[in-house]
């Protein structure tokens, strides 16, 4: 699972991607395209954006749902939050003590 994140993470289209259901989660593919066309001057086809987007899905990062014939695109960061938690270490130190 990890190694799939970590793939996923490697390129930039695809953080840029995360980037952009950051800002606003449930995209179709035609808002993602326009988007990374408009905003970013992507030049990337939507077959290249639907696979994209294929290996966030495969990663958990991306999660779809369709209703009627749309398929939307929502953001998922709990795999981030288990990668995180993995090598976070607790902090054991205690409360800090104020100096006078």
């Amino acid at each position: 699972m990890a190694d799939d994140l970590f793939k996923a993470l490697a390129d930039p289209t695809r953080r840029t991607i995360l980037d952009e259901l950051t800002e606003k989660s449930g995209q179709t593919l035609f808002e993602i395209c326009a988007r990374l066309s408009m905003k970013h001057q992507l030049a990337i086809s939507r077959q290249g954006v639907s696979q994209h987007l294929a290996v966030l899905e495969a990663a958990g990062l991306v999660e779809t749902r369709r209703e009627g014939r749309y398929k939307f695109h929502d953001l998922n960061t709990a795999p981030l939050r288990r990668i995180a938690e993995r090598w976070l270490v607790p902090d054991t130190s205690g409360p800090e003590e104020s100096t006078p």
